[in-house]
C-alpha cells in the first residue's frame, strides 16, 4: 500500500512540474517563441487525442462489440462525430467573439 502512495505522490509532483514549466513560459517572457507556442500546442493536442482514445473510444469500442449488432467502429466514429458536430453547433450558436 505504501508504495501506491509513494507512486501517486510522484505522478502528482510530476504532473505540477510540468503545469509550471508552461506557466513558466508565460511568466517569464514577454513574448514567447512562436515555435516554441506551436510545439507546445501541438504536443498538448496530441495528448488530448491520446486521452480521448484510451479513455473515452476504446471503452465505447469494447462496449458497442458487446452489445450493438452494428460493427463497433461504426458506432464509436458516429458517436464521436455527433460529438464533434454537436461541439461545433454549441460554438456557432453561443459565441459572442
Amino acid at each position: 500500500m505504501n508504495q501506491f502512495v509513494w507512486m501517486a505522490l510522484l505522478a502528482t509532483v510530476g504532473t505540477w512540474l510540468v503545469t509550471a514549466l508552461g506557466a513558466a513560459i508565460v511568466i517569464f517572457f514577454k513574448s514567447p517563441n512562436q515555435k516554441i507556442l506551436n510545439f507546445m500546442l501541438g504536443f498538448a493536442s496530441g495528448v488530448m487525442i491520446a486521452a480521448s482514445f484510451w479513455s473515452l473510444l476504446q471503452p465505447a469500442i469494447e462496449r458497442a462489440e458487446q452489445i450493438s449488432k452494428l460493427p463497433a467502429y461504426f458506432v464509436a466514429t458516429a458517436g464521436f462525430l455527433f460529438g464533434a458536430c454537436f461541439m461545433w453547433g454549441y460554438d456557432k450558436i453561443f459565441s459572442f467573439a
